[in-house]
Order: structure tokens, then sequence, then C-alpha cells
């Protein structure tokens, strides 16, 4: 998540005037697609995002346990502590968008996966996961706990909430690759920097 993007979160999407009742539908929209993504093209194939839904599928792969309860439990503290940097509206929308992640997810667990196909893993499942992420953001909420703390840091220590990201994200895809092998970290890679133009477009578009 580059500094550009949470300057338009910051800036525009807090003071447009848009109901609340409207944020909490595309929200909502935005969570369940990124559920989609996850559990129907994604988490089956051992493909992985960055960030804590990235952490939350190895978790879920060592342990045997649901995607939706690492979702939930690994995000929550960040949230909270970012509560009085980006107020209580984010911190309520963002909790809202994670419970409708993890229960997405919960439920379309036994859903078998569309696609094995990497060519079509990579991008459907970075396209789906890119607008349902931008989208949450763009309607004031935010699903991984790691952008939340690269705005924290950025303000603290020299390094750009985009470089943050990037350095941890790459520690992720590093140690993906002793967990599920060589070819499903680079799939995953790839897959996470067609999510992440994605989210761009989705945010600035329209």
């Amino acid at each position: 998540m580059d500094r550009t993007r949470f300057k338009y979160y910051i800036n525009n999407s807090r003071s447009d005037g848009m109901s609340l009742y409207k944020r909490i539908f595309f929200i909502f929209l935005g969570a369940s697609l990124v559920a989609l993504s996850l559990q129907l093209i994604l988490v089956k194939n051992h493909v992985i995002d960055g960030g804590i839904i990235g952490i939350s599928i190895i978790f879920s792969y060592i342990t045997d346990e649901e995607v939706g309860l690492f979702l939930l439990i690994l995000n929550t503290p960040f949230f909270l502590i970012a509560y009085s940097y980006l107020g209580r509206r984010f911190l309520m929308l963002s909790l809202f968008a994670i419970l409708v992640l993890s229960l997405g997810t919960f439920l379309l667990e036994p859903v078998p996966v569309l696609t094995h196909s990497p060519i079509l893993v990579i991008i459907l499942g970075g396209i789906s996961l890119g607008l349902g992420v931008g989208m949450t953001i763009r309607y004031g909420g935010c699903l991984d706990g790691t952008e939340v703390l690269a705005i924290l840091f950025s303000k603290r220590t020299p390094f750009s909430i985009g470089q943050f990201i990037l350095l941890f994200n790459l520690f992720i895809f590093w140690s993906s690759i002793f967990i599920f092998g060589i070819h499903e970290a680079m799939y995953s890679l790839a897959t996470f920097l067609v999510a992440y133009k994605t989210i761009d477009f989705s945010i600035k578009v329209g």
C-alpha cells in the first residue's frame, strides 16, 4: 500500500458525504469478493497474498484450521492500535470488513476450487482480490492490519508505506517457498503484483 493510496483514503473517502449505509454495503461487497477469491481460487492452490491474509493462509495450511479464524485473530490487534490515528469510524468499518471476510471464508471452505490453471489463478485471483480490497479501502475500511501498521511506522521511520509493505511481503513470500514450494511462491508473487495494481485502479477510478 503506497502513500498515495492512503492519502486518498484520509483526504477523500472520509469527507465525501456518503451515507454510512452505502459504505457498509460496498464494504460488504468488497470483503465478500476477497472471500470468494481466497476460497475459490487462491487458498486451495497454495497461492497466498501478502500481509495478514498471506500469514493466515500459511497458518491455516500448517494447523489445518480455518483461514477465517486467523484473519480475525491476527488482524484485530492492528486495528485496535490504529484507533487513535484513523478514528472510530475506520475501526468499526474495518472490523466489519474483517468479520464479513472471516465468515465468508468459513462458509465457502467446502466449495471446490474453480481452477487449477496457474495463469487463471494469477489473473482471476489477483483481479478479484484487488477489486475487493480496493473497494473496501475506497469506502472507508481496511482488510489487512499490516497496511495500518505501515501508516504508523512510516511516520516514525525513514521507510515509506510502500517500502514497509514491500519488505514485509517479500519476507512472507520467501517463507512460503519452504512451506508450499518455489513454484507456488512465484505464483503468489505474481498474484500479489496483479492485485496490487488492481487495488490502485479500483480506488482511483470513478
